[in-house]
C-alpha cells in the first residue's frame, strides 16, 4: 500500500522533535560551526582558522583537528578551493598565495600546516610531543614516505599489471613499516599516548584507506591490525569522529586534488567501488565505532534544513524533486512505502551522490541518508544521477548553498 509523502513542516516538527543539534560553539567537534570557544569567553580568542567548505582538504583537517584537542579557542572562516568554485578575492587579498590552510595568530598569517602546528605549539604548548621532538621527527618522516608511496601508487598510471604489481607492493613494504612503528609503543597510537604524531597521520591515511579500497581493491584498515588498532582508537575520540569523513566522499573528491586516481580493474577493486557508489554502505571499512540512535533523526535534520538549495540544483525539474525527497525522508523515517513520482529516481540518486561527509552530516547520518534515497529510488527505476566529475568539482560549489 502507497503512502503520501510527509510535507516539509512535518517532516521539520518530526526532526526536531527528535534531533536536538549539539551546541556548535562550546559542544563536540563539528563542521559546521563558525566560532568555537570550549568554555572560554570570546575575548581569549587569538586564532583565526582559514579552512574549506567542505572540509576536503587534509591540511585543514590536520590543524582543525589539533586546535579541537588542545581546545584553544579560535575562529573559522571558510574558503572556497579552486576545484569547486573561484577563491574568495577577500582571501587573496590576505593570503596572496591563495593556500589553504592559513592561520592568523595575534593577527599574524602563517601558511604551511607544519609551520602553523611549530607556531601553535610556541604559543600554546605541544600536543603531548612537539613538532620538533626528537621522538616525533622520525614518525614525521616515515608519514611523508607513506605519503610517497601512496600517490606513486594511486595518482600515477601503471603501464603494465608488473609495473601495478610493483607500485602496490612498494606501498605495502611502507605501511610493513608503519605497522612496526605502531607495535613499538603499549598502546594503539604512534607514542605512549595521543600526541601531534597521530594528528600528522590522520588526514592521509584516512584518505589512503578510501581511496585504497574503492580505486585498488586494497583495504588499508582491514588487511594490517595495528592500522586497524589506531583507526579504532581514533574513532574513541569525539575530536576525530567531528573532522571524520566517508569512503564516498573521499574517492570523489581526491581525484581533483591530486591530479587524478587510477583503477587497476581487479576483482576485489570493482566489487569495493560498485559497494562505495551503489550500496549497501553499512559495514565500509570507513567506519567501526557503534551507530548513534540518532543516526536517521540527524539525516533528516540537516536535509529539511537545506532542502530549498538540494532542489533548486538538482538538474531535474523542482515540483518532481520535492515530491521525490519527502518520499524518501518519509520512508527513513517511518515503515516506508511512499513511491516517488514516475521519473525521479536520478533525481534522487543524484543528491545520494553528493551527500558530503562531515560537511552535511556525519558518516551513519549520511550513510542512513544515501540508502533512503537508493530505496526509494529503486522504487521507480535504474535511472543514475548526472555524474560526478573527476576533473573538478563545480557541482559542489559552496556559492550555491549560500544564505541568500
Amino acid at each position: 500500500m502507497s503512502t503520501n509523502p510527509l510535507s516539509w513542516q512535518e517532516l521539520a516538527d518530526l526532526a526536531e522533535s527528535q534531533f536536538t543539534p549539539a551546541d556548535p560553539i562550546n559542544g563536540v567537534t563539528n563542521a559546521q560551526a563558525r566560532l568555537r570557544l570550549f568554555g572560554h569567553p570570546e575575548a581569549d580568542v587569538r586564532v583565526t582558522l582559514y579552512r574549506d567548505n567542505h572540509a576536503w582538504c587534509p591540511y585543514c583537517q590536520k590543524i582543525w583537528l589539533w586546535l579541537e584537542e588542545k581546545q584553544i579557542p579560535y575562529r573559522i572562516e571558510k574558503v572556497t578551493m579552486f576545484c569547486y568554485g573561484e577563491k574568495e578575492s577577500w582571501y587573496k587579498r590576505k593570503v596572496p598565495s591563495g593556500m589553504l590552510p592559513a592561520v592568523e595568530l595575534d593577527g599574524r598569517i602563517i601558511t604551511e600546516s607544519d609551520d602553523i602546528l611549530i607556531a601553535l605549539e610556541q604559543a600554546f604548548g605541544s600536543l603531548a610531543y612537539g613538532m620538533t621532538d626528537s621522538i616525533v621527527i622520525p614518525l614525521r618522516q616515515l608519514e611523508r614516505l607513506l605519503f610517497r608511496a601512496w600517490c606513486n601508487w594511486l595518482c600515477r598510471p601503471a603501464n603494465s599489471a608488473r609495473e601495478e604489481q610493483y607500485n602496490r607492493e612498494q606501498f605495502v613494504s611502507v605501511v610493513a613499516m608503519v605497522e612496526k612503528a605502531l607495535a613499538s609503543t603499549a598502546g594503539a597510537y604512534f607514542l605512549d599516548k595521543f600526541s601531534t604524531a597521530d594528528v600528522i597521520f590522520t588526514p592521509y591515511v584516512e584518505r589512503m584507506n578510501a581511496s585504497l579500497y574503492y580505486y585498488k581493491g586494497y583495504s588499508l584498515r582491514e588487511e594490517n591490525p595495528r592500522f586497524a588498532a589506531w583507526f579504532d582508537a581514533m574513532e574513541s575520540r569525539a575530536t576525530y569522529r567531528g573532522t571524520q569523513s566517508d569512503f564516498h566522499t573521499h574517492v570523489h573528491d581526491l581525484p581533483p586534488q591530486m591530479g587524478g586516481c587510477w583503477e587497476n580493474g581487479a576483482p576485489q577493486m570493482l566489487i569495493n567501488k560498485a559497494r562505495v557508489d551503489n550500496g549497501d554502505w553499512n559495514g565500509l571499512p570507513d567506519v567501526m565505532f557503534p551507530e548513534p540512535e540518532s543516526a536517521r533523526a540527524e539525516a533528516l535534520y540537516r536535509t529539511v534544513k537545506h532542502h530549498a538549495n538540494l532542489i533548486r540544483v538538482n538538474p531535474a525539474a523542482d515540483r518532481l524533486v520535492d515530491e521525490a525527497l519527502r518520499c524518501a525522508l518519509t520512508n527513513m523515517m517511518t515503515e516506508g512505502g511512499c513511491i516517488p513520482p514516475s521519473g525521479s529516481d536520478a533525481a534522487l540518486r543524484y543528491i545520494r551522490d553528493r551527500i558530503n561527509v562531515p560537511r552535511d552530516m556525519s558518516i551513519y547520518a549520511a550513510k542512513r541518508l544515501r540508502a533512503a534515497l537508493e530505496a526509494t529510488a529503486a522504487l521507480v527505476g535504474e535511472a543514475q544521477g548526472v555524474p560526478i566529475p573527476f576533473n573538478h568539482r563545480r557541482d559542489q560549489n559552496p556559492k550555491e548553498f549560500a544564505t541568500r
